[in-house]
């Protein structure tokens, strides 16, 4: 969890594709990981998939099936009707409305950090601002109560083992549990925004979404469930990880902070380059739709292949001397993924990291960790525990 990196480079020494002690493959190479995402002949393991595996049992968890009708487990043409339907949700004018609330929200925390570094010495800046500023973002766009925040993080951290490639029974149960806490939690907060619709994005979607099953409100409340839960959680783990990586990458070296504070307008690279480095997704998988080759190997139809992000941003036939942190070396990477499932939100993450460390190099020059991240237990969703800092 500390350096995933020893791991990322021994299995792509064994090639582009390597078998997976459960079947299927993981796929590490640049390329190779950039064919499957975005390949038509490469899809997301659907009910349709789950089924035709010798044992279906495993995938009728109750939390795995609430995130197999979500976006990311969508094939078209269903992926393709519920996508064009939100159409391009962070557009330029989009986030040009929502840079004021961001900024504001970037100012609050960074006011609640200086005051725990004044009155302790130090803080958790993963629990004080990383965590909080993608839900503080996404909440206020959605109209949601900021009451209700705490909650969202909570049920978000546990619904997440659902999301893993190999969770355990005890991990299922918890996440089992979330779901249903989530589950109640949305359908109140739609079943509401439908008694008092207003101007915001969720409102927007009803109308939409009532009108397209005019006869159907049932329909029309699930796939409204299943847009407002994802985009919500989706939105929070990974852009929270952007951060806390950021700020721990980039404020670790003085020199390195202070040359970005003095030249702001490298921020995006620096953001790109914390991207490539560690990505907040270590894992994805998709299936072949067909028997094919991928990178010379023969893959059966039907067979699960693992994108491992890391391994492929760590390529260095593609980036030169990847384990260097180098925010100048204007590099690659699939972070974002690629195809159909590029990620909606990256636009919105870039515009959080950027505010936030334009802000915080300026406010807090001296700012720097006192020891390494700490990490949850996890293959598939990077998440930072913690981070302390002082200044």
């Amino acid at each position: 969890m500390a350096d995933p990196r020893p791991v990322w480079e021994e299995l792509r020494a064994l090639g582009d594709v390597v078998p997976a002690p459960w079947g299927g493959y993981f796929v590490t190479g640049f390329e190779a990981c950039s064919q499957v995402l975005r390949g038509r002949n490469w899809l997301v393991p659907d009910f349709d998939w789950q089924e035709r595996q010798p044992d279906p049992r495993r995938w009728r968890e109750p939390a795995t099936r609430e995130m197999t009708r979500t976006l990311s487990r969508l094939n078209p043409p269903v992926h393709t009707f519920q996508r064009r339907a939100l159409g391009n949700l962070f557009d330029r004018g989009t986030l040009e409305a929502m840079r004021p609330s961001i900024a504001g929200h970037v100012t609050r925390l960074l006011d609640r950090l200086a005051l725990q570094l004044r009155s302790g010495g130090e803080a958790d800046f993963a629990a004080t601002v990383g965590d909080r500023l993608p839900i503080h973002t996404v909440g206020q766009w959605l109209a949601i109560p900021a009451e209700h925040y705490p909650r969202i993080l909570d049920f978000t951290h546990r619904q997440v083992h659902a999301q893993e490639l190999l969770p355990t029974k005890s991990e299922l149960a918890v996440s089992a549990q979330a779901t249903l806490e989530m589950r109640a939690f949305f359908t109140r907060l739609i079943a509401h925004r439908r008694r008092h619709l207003g101007n915001d994005v969720l409102s927007g979607w009803i109308r939409y979404w009532d009108d397209r099953y005019p006869d159907d409100r049932a329909a029309a409340d699930q796939t409204l469930y299943d847009l407002t839960m994802f985009i919500t959680i989706a939105s929070l783990e990974t852009t929270a990880t952007l951060l806390t990586n950021a700020v721990w990458f980039l404020t670790r070296d003085p020199a390195l902070a202070d040359w970005l504070r003095r030249h702001p307008e490298h921020i995006d690279a620096a953001i790109d380059e914390v991207l490539r480095y560690d990505p907040p997704i270590h894992l994805n998988s998709r299936y072949a739709a067909a028997d094919t080759l991928l990178a010379g190997v023969p893959v059966a139809k039907d067979t699960t292949v693992h994108v491992l992000y890391g391994a492929a941003n760590h390529d260095p036939r593609r980036n030169a001397n990847p384990h260097v942190f180098d925010i100048g070396r204007k590099g690659a990477h699939l972070t974002f993924g690629g195809g159909a499932h590029y990620c909606l939100g990256m636009a919105l993450a870039r515009l959080e990291a950027r505010l936030l460390l334009g802000e915080l190099l300026e406010r807090f020059p001296t700012l720097r960790p006192t020891a390494g991240p700490t990490y949850a237990s996890r293959m598939v969703f990077r998440r930072v525990t913690s981070l302390m800092v002082t200044a």
